[in-house]
C-alpha cells in the first residue's frame, strides 16, 4: 500500500462530504443556519405558537362577551280566532292583543365577576404563550447545539472509516500475494464494520434530532440544517457570572409555569366568588300592555319576578370552587418550590461541567490526530502491530466522542439555567 494515498486519506479536508452522502437520501437541500437565524425563522412560523396566539385572541374576545348586559325581552300576542264572531284575526273592538316588555337584572355582581373572570383567563392565556414560546425556545437551541456536536463526532467517524476502506481496499489488492495474514485482514474489516455500524447509528440520532428542529422551525422534511456555531464564544461561558440569589429572584419574577400557577390559583379565587353570586338569584323586571283581557281596557302594568332559591342554591360548583381554590394553592406552592430546586440544581450542572471542561487539554485532539496519521504510517510501515493499530483507533474515537459529548453537556447546562430562571442570562 503506497504511503501517500494513506496520507491522501487521513488529511483529506472535507471529512463530512460521506457524512452528507451518508444521509443524502433523507437530505435533499443542506441549509446553513445560526443560531440567531434559526430563533428568528422559529418566531415567524412556528404554528404551536401561531395556534397559541389565535388562543389569545378568544380570550380576550370573552372579556368583551362578559361586558354586556343581557338583551330585553319583547312579547306580543293577538288573537287568532273568535269563537263569538266566528272569524279569525278580529280587529277593532273584538280583537284582544297583549305585550311584555322585561329585562333581566343581574344581582350579587354577577356581571362584574364574569369580566374579572375573563380578564383572568385571557392573562392565563397569555403565560401559557410565553410558557409555550420558553419551552419550544429551549428545545431550539439543545437540538441546534446538540446537532452541532453530534456532527463532530460523525466527522470523526468520518475519518477513520475513510482511513480503513483505503487499507482494506489495498489489502484487497494485495490478496493472495502473501504480504498480509488473512487474520489480519479479517480484523481490519471487523474494525470497519463496526465503526460503519456505531457511525449509522449516529446518524440517525442525528435524523431524529433533525426531525424535531425542523417541527419547531416549520422546514420541509427534505432540508438538512447545518449549524454553524461560534466555539469561541462558548468557551467564555462562566457560572460565577451571575449569584444564585440572583438567578432564583429572576425565575421567580419570569417563570411562566409559576406564573400559570399563580393564575390559575387566582382563578380558582374568582369562580369561587362567582359560584356564590350564582346562588343568588336574578331579577327579572317586566313593563306589560293588555288591550281587553283585564278589567281595565289598555291595561299597562308593572311586574317583578325572581326565582326562590328553595331546592338550588348552587351548593354543588360552590363546594367544588372552594376546594379548587385549595388545589390551586397547594399548586402554587409546589411550583415555587420546584423553580428554587431546579434553578440550584441547573446552577450545580454548570459548576461540574465548567470544571470538568477545564480539565481537557485544548491540545490534546489535534496531538490525537497527529499521532493518528503517524500510526497509520507506522502500521503500513509495519513498525507496529495490528492490536496496537486497532487499540490507538479505538482510543481515539473514544477520546473524540467524549470531548463533544463534555462539550455538549456544558453548554446545555447553560441553557438549562436560561430555561428555568426564564431569562437569557447566558447567550
Amino acid at each position: 500500500m503506497q504511503p501517500i494515498l494513506i496520507k491522501r486519506t487521513l488529511l483529506s479536508a472535507a471529512v463530512l462530504l460521506s457524512f452528507y452522502a451518508g444521509i443524502a437520501q433523507l437530505s435533499v437541500d443542506t441549509v446553513q443556519l445560526r443560531l440567531p437565524d434559526a430563533e428568528k425563522i422559529f418566531l415567524d412560523s412556528n404554528l404551536q405558537l401561531l395556534a397559541q396566539r389565535y388562543n389569545i385572541d378568544a380570550q380576550r374576545a370573552l372579556i368583551i362577551q362578559a361586558r354586556l348586559w343581557p338583551n330585553p325581552n319583547f312579547s306580543i300576542s293577538h288573537g287568532l280566532y273568535s269563537g263569538q264572531l266566528k272569524e279569525f284575526f278580529p280587529l277593532g273592538a273584538n280583537d284582544e292583543t297583549t305585550a311584555t316588555l322585561s329585562q333581566l337584572i343581574l344581582l350579587a355582581r354577577k356581571r362584574n365577576k364574569q369580566i374579572k373572570l375573563a380578564q383572568e383567563n385571557a392573562k392565563l392565556s397569555e403565560y401559557q404563550f410565553f410558557d409555550l414560546l420558553r419551552t419550544l425556545k429551549y428545545t431550539l437551541r439543545t437540538d441546534f447545539f446538540n446537532i452541532f456536536y453530534l456532527r463532530q463526532s460523525a466527522s470523526v467517524y468520518d475519518a477513520e472509516i475513510r482511513a480503513l476502506r483505503q487499507i482494506v481496499s489495498a489489502f484487497d489488492e494485495q490478496e493472495g500475494k502473501g504480504y498480509i495474514s488473512e487474520k489480519e485482514v479479517v480484523r481490519i474489516k471487523a474494525q470497519l464494520y463496526s465503526f460503519q455500524s456505531e457511525f449509522y447509528d449516529l446518524i440517525n440520532q442525528i435524523n431524529d434530532v433533525e426531525s424535531e428542529l425542523r417541527l419547531i422551525l416549520q422546514s420541509k422534511p427534505n432540508k438538512y440544517i447545518a449549524p454553524l456555531l461560534d466555539t469561541a464564544d462558548l468557551s467564555s461561558l462562566d457560572p460565577n457570572k451571575f449569584p444564585l440569589n440572583q438567578l432564583i429572584d429572576s425565575a421567580y419574577k419570569n417563570r411562566t409555569d409559576l406564573q400559570i400557577a399563580r393564575t390559575n390559583a387566582n382563578v380558582n379565587r374568582l369562580n369561587y366568588d362567582y359560584q356564590r353570586s350564582l346562588a343568588v338569584p336574578d331579577l327579572t323586571l317586566s313593563l306589560g300592555y293588555d288591550e281587553q283581557g283585564s278589567f281595565l281596557t289598555n291595561y299597562l302594568g308593572i311586574g317583578a319576578a325572581i326565582d326562590l332559591p328553595i331546592f338550588n342554591r348552587n351548593q354543588g360548583n360552590v363546594k367544588s370552587a372552594k376546594a379548587m381554590i385549595a388545589f390551586g394553592n397547594a399548586t402554587e406552592k409546589f411550583t415555587m418550590a420546584t423553580v428554587e430546586e431546579n434553578v440550584n440544581r441547573s446552577l450545580q450542572k454548570a459548576y461540574s461541567q465548567t470544571r470538568l471542561y477545564g480539565t481537557i487539554d485544548k491540545k490534546f485532539s489535534a496531538d490525537f490526530e497527529r499521532l493518528m496519521r503517524e500510526v497509520v504510517i507506522n502500521y503500513q510501515r509495519r513498525n507496529i502491530s495490528i492490536l496496537d493499530f486497532l487499540d490507538f483507533y479505538d482510543s481515539y474515537k473514544q477520546n473524540a466522542l467524549q470531548i463533544n459529548t463534555i462539550l455538549y453537556n456544558r453548554v446545555q447546562a447553560f441553557e438549562d439555567i436560561n430555561y428555568y430562571t426564564g431569562t437569557n442570562f447566558f447567550n
